[in-house]
């Protein structure tokens, strides 16, 4: 047993320990945690702006402290790259974390001396849960990969500047760094195909345990290394153990990435961002992610059917209920104030507080009234795939077409097939009942003649990477959204439309 393996046992006892006193306190530690950031933040710009010093409950706090996305906090951003100090958080921020923002542009979101342990740990606790869990602590002693953006940084006014994994990557633990590909000359080059390619030159020999990243650029470097070996990745990388994945449901990708490796192997799903560390899989048979409640992060919660009310409800860690889906709100000791985070999530359990990933806010199709969401079109395509067991996607997302040549209007699913299904007519008909029994305004508007049955359209091999590529978003932490209310999206794909003979 390697010493980062001896080590580990012990010290993930003591997180795990640590852990477990907020667990089952969840009422608790957050209310403690809104006091402490009302009374850091009391004596801000944005403190004095919202009088928290007048703030005494949670009820005082909504009265005090808006809902509100970046563009309604960017004067205050503005204030901070201009050199202000105490704007939203005493003192200046560590870091800006750079990120795109679909109407706002370029984000800036800070990171703070108190919050970036937020960051550091969250990631640290997961693996730390996984070997407390499992007793599996072998994968420290190889070698370890995170796919990630250039750790490079920039300055904005006095303050460094880049991507939030660029700037993680400056903080992994000494103990890991030894261990740890790619090289730093690599992980700072911007063209990804071209770093991807370099990444399996310094990879391709060593002893590989643990790979990191968002699920379709981890099949783009196993898609390569493929080319090149013409071997099963299990051959590749004999001791590879453990999959860390984050930023989309794995479940899309699943069946292809087995089949690329080989065989299966234990996964952590983590959900960080560039606001905070939220929550890990603490258990790896238990597909609940835990939520962090002790770490810098107070959370509120909207029922998603309520987010664009102009008084929707604003409810606290306590008052929160299973299997309702709820866009997250944070408040936290990096400034951030009643920011809405833009995902949407759904409890799975209370005691302890675990939950699923659905979806984002603004990612649904609503063009007739439908309101189908990203969790929806997910399990349909999931319990779809289940019925074709030959069929493997790569990539797919969905948009509506209000005005099409002839007939009734549809959604259209663009996919990309890894294996296409035998029958893609009979996919296509299960596809959309698994989505009528998954929403039933959907189910109406088909039932009522307003809908016409969905259309799958095929999309050519790298269909996906290419139209990303076009963007300007190839690699690091960019992701295509799963659905969208317009054709923005589906336009830059139709060119790549496999047309039948």
């Amino acid at each position: 047993m390697g010493i980062r393996s001896f080590l580990s046992k012990p010290l993930a006892s003591w997180v795990v320990k640590k852990q477990s006193n907020w667990m089952q306190e969840g009422k608790q530690v957050q209310r403690h945690c809104m006091d402490q950031l009302v009374h850091q933040g009391k004596t801000t710009q944005f403190g004095r702006d919202h009088h928290l010093a007048e703030v005494d409950s949670y009820e005082d706090f909504k009265a005090a402290v808006p809902v509100r996305d970046y563009e309604q906090i960017k004067a205050y951003i503005e204030a901070i790259k201009n050199g202000e100090k105490d704007v939203l958080w005493p003192g200046v921020p560590l870091y800006f974390c750079k990120t795109s923002g679909t109407t706002s542009g370029v984000k800036y979101i800070p990171i703070t001396k108190d919050s970036l342990p937020n960051h550091i740990e969250g990631a640290r606790d997961a693996l730390l849960n996984y070997i407390y869990q499992t007793g599996n602590s072998a994968f420290l002693n190889g070698k370890l990969i995170f796919l990630s953006g250039s750790p490079e940084l920039d300055m904005t006014g006095a303050i460094p500047t880049g991507r939030l994994s660029g700037i993680v990557n400056h903080h992994v633990p000494a103990y890991l760094r030894s261990n740890q590909l790619p090289r730093y000359e690599t992980n700072c080059m911007e063209d990804w195909e071209a770093k991807v390619d370099r990444i399996i030159d310094e990879t391709l020999d060593e002893n590989m345990t643990l790979i990191s990243g968002i699920p379709p650029w981890v099949q783009m470097y196993f898609d390569k290394i493929q080319e090149r070996t013409q071997k099963p990745i299990m051959e590749v990388f004999p001791q590879f153990s453990l999959f860390v994945y984050g930023g989309v449901n794995f479940e899309p990708y699943r069946k292809k990435l087995w089949e690329s490796i080989g065989k299966k192997v234990d996964s952590i799903e983590l959900y960080p961002a560039s606001e905070g560390f939220f929550a890990f899989q603490d258990q790896p048979s238990d597909p609940g992610l835990l939520l962090l409640l002790n770490s810098g992060i107070f959370y509120e919660f909207i029922p998603a059917d309520e987010f664009y009310k102009d008084n929707p409800t604003r409810l606290s860690i306590d008052q929160v209920s299973l299997d309702t889906n709820y866009a997250v709100i944070i408040n936290s000791n990096a400034g951030l104030w009643g920011y809405s985070l833009g995902d949407t999530v759904k409890f799975v359990s209370t005691k302890p507080f675990k939950i699923l990933v659905t979806g984002r806010i603004k990612h649904f199709i609503s063009a007739f009234g439908e309101h189908v969401i990203g969790e929806e079109v997910e399990k349909a395509m999931q319990a779809t795939l289940e019925q074709y067991p030959e069929t493997a996607i790569v990539e797919f997302t969905v948009a509506p077409q209000v005005t099409p040549p002839e007939g009734l209007p549809l959604h259209q699913w663009f996919v990309e097939f890894a294996s296409p299904p035998h029958n893609l007519s009979a996919f296509e008909k299960d596809l959309n009942l698994h989505l009528q029994k998954l929403n039933s305004y959907y189910d109406d508007l088909i039932s009522g003649n307003i809908l016409r049955s969905l259309r799958i359209i095929t999309l050519q091999p790298d269909a996906f990477r290419n139209y990303m590529k076009e963007q300007g978003k190839l690699g690091g932490q960019n992701k295509v959204p799963r659905l969208s209310n317009d054709r923005n999206i589906a336009q830059g794909l139709e060119t790549f439309q496999i047309h039948s003979s």
